[in-house]
């Protein structure tokens, strides 16, 4: 299967991004497309959750981004330990973002972000890139979206993975949402992935 990325564009640009994209939005949307297509075309369904994943997740940039939009390294770990402290974190009971003995913290980083020393180890293994002893490889586009397809396709965020949502006549847009994070805003999020699996569908090539 193949896909027509002009027809794709051209749907995206006034249903998902406000009549105009940006060259960081198009490079996010391609890369994703491009590694998404590299493992073998699944259900298109597939793709378009995972664009609108990382469509909320970034903040409708679909660059790579740290946790809480920050600049800087300090900065995302500064705004973090603030919330915490002022009890805006509740489900928080191990400040993840804090620095380990070589001064790296593994607060959120990517498309679909991963916190916690463990999960960049496990996502070491998936890119085959040290991101335990370098972090912020996660933020490089390529990493990211390898990352975001690969982690909801296994279900390596939650266990959840795609097939269990998307797989014959089911379409299961809301519950979806448990691949990454629970139910947080999953009603908003399956409202996108639907204007995303439209834009794709006429798009697409046998």
């Amino acid at each position: 299967m193949r896909i027509d990325r002009r027809i794709v564009f051209a749907g995206l640009r006034n249903a998902v991004f406000g009549g105009r994209l940006t060259q960081g939005q198009v490079e996010g949307v391609e890369a994703v497309l491009t590694r998404f297509s590299a493992r073998g075309w699944a259900d298109p369904r597939w793709l378009a959750y995972m664009l609108a994943t990382a469509h909320h997740e970034t903040g409708g940039t679909m660059q790579a981004v740290r946790e809480t939009f920050a600049a800087t390294d300090e900065d995302a770990v500064a705004r973090l330990e603030r919330a915490w402290r002022a009890g805006k974190l509740p489900t928080v009971s191990t400040p993840y973002w804090r620095r380990d003995e070589q001064g790296h913290s593994y607060y959120g980083r990517g498309l679909v972000q991963i916190t916690h020393r463990e999960n960049y180890a496990k996502m070491s293994r998936v890119t085959g890139l040290d991101l335990v002893g370098q972090p912020d490889l996660a933020l490089r586009l390529d990493v990211a979206a390898t990352i975001l397809v690969v982690g909801m396709t296994e279900g390596l965020f939650s266990g959840a993975k795609l097939s269990d949502h998307f797989y014959g006549a089911k379409a299961d847009w809301t519950g979806a949402r448990k691949i990454v994070n629970g139910r947080d805003r999953a009603a908003k999020i399956a409202v996108t992935a639907r204007t995303f699996d439209a834009a794709i569908r006429a798009g697409l090539m046998v």
